[in-house]
């Protein structure tokens, strides 16, 4: 059947509407003749299972792949529909349905956020959802490919006519990445060293003050004097000027690094080939005022991961059985617009933020009294914005902890601030690694494949020459979830030798929401882009953060229900905690972007929505 009325802009509810019906007339049946929603359930659920058992029987025309996303949809259909959900989620999915056929959208007050779930889901059910074709399938086609070719072939005939199927599905893969510049290519790193000679003509320096990391921060974008900066450097909209300014005025943290300012583009604010890294720095004006509407009180309204309720001491964190995190210093280089605990960092760089040496080793004490813990992860703020003298203070005291085999520092100045890791500073934390008793490692956030460059591959070469393993952590947001763009990024990793480790859906937070995606999302990059990468490649784990309880692994599926849909839309999860399992934990419920809404916005950043249409199939 025809899906393109799904994808058509400023469509009407009246025209999804009809089309949802047109898609499964039973379900409009069932419904429209029943007075109450709870007159339906019974024979809606019926049904279902009536579909399913055709399913099952195995007498229908449709591919094994068609069948099991069938399945699993009436699954889902019957899982929103039921009691139980509906008690957990606080609403009925099944009476905003009966609403909708009864009386039409408007009267029902549901959106076509909703409606397109439905219509999606309906269409999984009849086994008309194109997953069995896959994403692939019509380039497959346009070149003359049988995908199945080889199994009918053997020995070197099928090994042929499967590398060639291979061949055209990494061509097209090439082609994707090819979307998302590196910044290790060499008209980005010319670009950059343009605006470098820009900025330093601004402030004054030499090639000699780039390089060198008190320079830079002494010269961080921040303030009124940096907001001058900034416009006078790099063209604005409209709104990036309104944001800045209302964020200084109002005391809103924000700061740029100059490194990190050279990756923007200098000559356009339409933001087509830096929205990832704008985006990361620049804040959207709601973001700004929700922060402006509880700067007295953020604390309590941002904490999303409830840290206050996880800390056992000051500067600790504990939220899992054998590791604990340790907050030497309150304070960045440089603010990340999506950070989890803009709740308490206040501004860059300043000396405040760090605490004094009895608070640190009173942290540092609780930590040597617990000897189950067999690894502490140093983060903030952002360690190594400490001096040498004092990261070392703070190595030496977690080294001396014997039952501690692994030290994680946490850091972004590997993009912010490059020029920090000198060779003497990365000897000071290699001078820690004790082989077969203690390793230390970093972790940094790597946003995109335009922040990989020559000065971040030389930062991460020198603290490798020190054997200190580096990962990427990824914070999976509107602007980094463009189809292949993650996959961008875990090349240009492994060029340079950092790691993927964790892929992060972002903190679920209210001054967040711009940033936003759908966790179909997050799962649909997992299965249909990052599967095409080599597996040392692809090592990062998707995962969502449970506030109070911690990482949730997004590909175990088992520990997640799908159990409403709102009107506007948005899903509502179930999550189990990762002590399923182990101990008994209460689920906890969260409320997801709409996929109708994230596909506007895709489509407002120059996206083609109809390559994201598998996303409704993921649940």
């Amino acid at each position: 059947m025809d899906t393109s009325y799904l994808r058509t802009p400023h469509r009407t509810t009246d025209e999804t509407e009809a089309r949802l019906w047109a898609e499964d007339e039973q379900v409009y049946e069932i419904l429209t003749r029943c007075e109450t929603f709870e007159e339906g359930r019974q024979p809606l659920a019926a049904y279902l299972e009536e579909r399913e058992w055709e399913y099952r029987e195995g007498d229908l025309d449709l591919s094994g792949i068609e069948i099991s996303k069938a399945l699993e949809a009436i699954g889902v259909f019957k899982d929103l529909i039921s009691p139980r959900n509906e008690d957990l989620a606080g609403f009925s999915t099944l009476r905003l349905l009966w609403r909708l056929a009864k009386y039409g959208a408007a009267q029902a007050h549901v959106g076509t956020g909703f409606i397109d779930e439905f219509a999606h889901l309906s269409r999984a059910i009849n086994g008309w959802s194109g997953i069995g074709e896959g994403w692939a399938g019509p380039r497959l086609r346009e070149l003359g490919l049988q995908t199945n070719e080889y199994i009918e072939l053997e020995g070197r005939a099928a090994g042929r006519a499967r590398s060639r199927y291979l061949d055209s599905i990494a061509s097209a893969v090439q082609e994707q990445i090819g979307r998302f510049e590196s910044g290790l290519e060499p008209a980005a790193v010319a670009r950059q060293m343009a605006n470098r000679e820009k900025i330093l003509a601004y402030f004054g320096g030499s090639a000699r003050d780039w390089r060198n990391s008190k320079w830079q921060l002494a010269h961080i974008l921040r303030g009124e004097a940096g907001v001058k900066a900034l416009r006078a450097l790099v063209p604005l909209s409209p709104e990036e000027n309104e944001s800045v300014e209302l964020a200084v005025k109002h005391g809103i943290p924000w700061a740029v690094t100059l490194y990190y300012l050279s990756l923007f583009n200098f000559e356009s604010a339409d933001r087509l080939n830096d929205s990832q890294v704008r985006s990361q720095v620049i804040p959207p004006i709601d973001t700004v005022r929700q922060m402006i509407e509880h700067r007295t009180d953020r604390e309590e309204c941002f904490d999303f991961m409830g840290e206050h309720d996880t800390s056992p001491i000051d500067l600790v964190t504990r939220r899992y059985a054998t590791i604990a995190i340790v907050k030497p210093v309150d304070t960045c280089p440089q603010i990340c617009v999506y950070c989890q605990r803009n709740w308490e960092i206040r501004n860059p760089v300043l000396s405040d933020m760090i605490p004094s040496k009895p608070e640190i080793d009173a942290a540092l004490d609780w930590l040597a009294c617990h000897p189950f813990l067999m690894e502490v992860l140093v983060t903030g703020g952002d360690p190594f914005i400490l001096s040498d003298e004092q990261l070392e203070y703070l190595l030496k005291r977690l080294a001396a902890m014997s039952h501690l085999t692994s030290i994680r520092l946490g850091t972004r100045m590997l993009v912010t601030m490059p020029m920090r890791i000198t060779d003497r500073f990365a000897a000071l934390i290699g001078r820690y690694i004790k082989p077969g008793r203690r390793n230390v490692s970093v972790v940094t956030h790597v946003q995109s494949s335009a922040e990989v460059t020559p000065e971040l591959a030389a930062a991460v070469h020198r603290l490798r020459k020190h054997r200190i393993s580096v990962y990427n952590q990824q914070v999976f947001t509107l602007h980094t979830s463009r189809r292949f763009q993650s996959v961008a990024t875990r090349v240009a990793l492994m060029q340079v030798g950092i790691d993927p480790y964790y892929t992060f859906y972002p903190k679920g937070k209210k001054e967040h929401s711009a940033y936003l995606v759908p966790i179909a999302r997050i799962l649909q990059e997992r299965k249909e882009e990052a599967r095409l990468l080599p597996g040392l490649f692809r090592t990062d784990e998707p995962v969502f953060n449970v506030p109070r309880l911690g990482k949730h692994h997004l590909r175990g599926s088992q520990d997640r229900e799908l159990i409403g849909i709102k009107r506007s839309g948005r899903r509502v999860y179930l999550f189990h905690p990762w002590e399923k399992g182990i101990a008994p934990v209460k689920p906890w419920p969260y409320v997801d972007t709409a996929i109708t809404h994230y596909l506007a916005r895709m489509e407002q950043l120059g996206e083609d929505t109809k390559a994201y249409e598998s996303i409704w199939y993921y649940y």
